[in-house]
């Protein structure tokens, strides 16, 4: 096998920040992602991504060393079970780095069998006109913010940044701006304790059209305390840095009432149905998420859908330069119908797509 990579820088429509940037800089205006491409001796190939994340202590650099440590004789289209047990022997590791290759490994295998992801990984076929993903607003002033609530017009649910020091005027202005529409709200683990996230969302509830609340309080955060804040909270609770994979699944039933999967974060599409699974069986609601992405993870993304009551796999539309055609956003609803291939994550280079 093998194994090239490259980065790309993707460029965002907006400038970009959440509540974890406040202390890091403020946000930024490019991503630099990772693409993975494995050919096999017969000539067959496969694409995946990678979108590393300072909040995650990953980058470019640990994406990059991690790839070079893989042996590329170890990865097989027809054996993607001992094709990841090698990824995961080797130490120290990297989710986003991981999961660019296990998508890799994926679309080489479902398109030697002549099917879609969804279908190879026994999901069936992708429920067309079923999936709707929300549309997210990084923090920003009330006025940009309004701005781009405006800009989203088509798309029928807004994910809302907050954690900053005008949470309260963003939110008004949002809602002028878009007055019918149903908002989720992350608040990327901004609020420090179980009181200061229950005055928030007891003050979000006022709005009887925000539909829930993700990440409210920092990851470490005792059991004790989320269980307490779970009991009292008006509105559902969403994890997302709370859950990293299959492992978190139970002590998450505790904590929330919600989780969101991101490929990112579980190491590809493989762990990431383990981890929507884990969490079902524990009564959990389940999201699939993204990072800023191009349409190679979003599309992967989507190939889980089956397993979602919610998206947001909105990574792609958030830039202006995604050199990949997958999955399409019409607004807000995910559709692959008319996309091809008609195999594998039914991506390919943008340059090539009709």
């Amino acid at each position: 096998m093998q194994l090239r990579f490259r980065r790309f820088d993707l460029q965002l429509r907006h400038h970009w920040a959440i509540a974890t940037d406040l202390d890091r800089g403020g946000g930024k205006s490019l991503c630099p992602v990772v693409f993975v491409e494995l050919t096999d001796r017969h000539g067959r190939t496969g694409i995946g991504e990678a979108s590393p994340s300072s909040q995650y202590h990953e980058s470019h650099g640990t994406v990059a060393a991690f790839l070079g440590r893989i042996d590329p004789a170890r990865l097989d289209f027809d054996d993607v079970a001992g094709s990841m047990a090698h990824l995961e022997s080797i130490s120290p590791g990297s989710p986003p780095a991981r999961c660019a290759v296990n998508l890799a490994l994926l679309d080489g295998a479902a398109t030697a069998a002549g099917v879609p992801v969804c279908e190879f990984l026994g999901l069936g076929p992708f429920a067309e006109g079923r999936h709707v993903s929300s549309f997210t607003l990084g923090l920003d002033t009330p006025e940009a913010m309004a701005r781009k609530a405006a800009e989203a017009a088509p798309y029928p649910l807004l994910k809302l940044k907050l954690g900053g020091p005008t949470d309260r005027e963003n939110l008004a202005a949002v809602r002028r701006a878009a007055p019918g529409k149903t908002i989720r709200v992350d608040a990327n683990a901004a609020w420090h304790d179980r009181e200061e996230a229950l005055r928030n969302i007891e003050w979000l509830a006022a709005d009887p059209l925000v539909e829930f609340v993700e990440q409210p309080m920092p990851p470490d955060r005792p059991t004790a305390d989320w269980a307490w804040l779970k009991a009292r909270s008006p509105l559902p609770l969403f994890g997302d840095e709370l859950y990293q994979g299959p492992e978190d699944a139970a002590r998450c039933a505790e904590c929330v009432h919600g989780i969101n999967v991101k490929l990112v974060k579980t190491g590809g599409i493989t762990r990431g149905k383990l981890a929507l699974e884990a969490a079902r069986a524990q009564g959990l609601r389940t999201m699939i998420g993204c990072m800023i992405e191009s349409s190679v993870l979003i599309s992967a993304g989507a190939h889980l859908a089956a397993l979602a009551d919610h998206l947001d796999l909105d990574g792609s539309v958030l830039v202006t330069n995604d050199p990949y055609a997958g999955v399409r956003n019409e607004g807000g609803m995910l559709r692959f119908a008319g996309v091809e291939p008609l195999v594998g994550l039914r991506v390919k280079p943008r340059d090539s797509a009709s």
